[in-house]
């Protein structure tokens, strides 16, 4: 697969977490809530979580965190992108969690 051309420089933006959440755990696109992103961290293990920008899919880093190998993967829902990139990280019997 080619690579895609390089965009045009724009402006950043940020992602933020909902104030009125008392416990804030997924930050989303001020300009496109549907774009959300979550991190988790385990004892081993952080999982990045990416959705697409109309939040109708997932990709998902996994990191190891004593070796920082690391495996992507991607699926239409959160839950089936982490598991893929969990499983490609670790291999399929791997104990799940982050």
């Amino acid at each position: 697969m080619p690579t895609p051309p390089r965009p045009p420089r724009s402006r950043w933006t940020s992602f933020v977490a909902d104030p009125s959440d008392p416990r804030p755990r997924i930050l989303f696109e001020e300009a496109n809530p549907a774009h959300r992103a979550r991190v988790e961290l385990g004892a081993n293990t952080i999982l990045v979580h990416l959705s697409d920008e109309d939040g109708k899919g997932w990709t998902v880093l996994a990191v190891d965190r004593g070796s920082r190998r690391w495996a992507v993967a991607q699926a239409r829902t959160q839950l089936e992108a982490a598991e893929r990139a969990f499983d490609s990280l670790y291999g399929g019997d791997a104990d799940r969690g982050p």
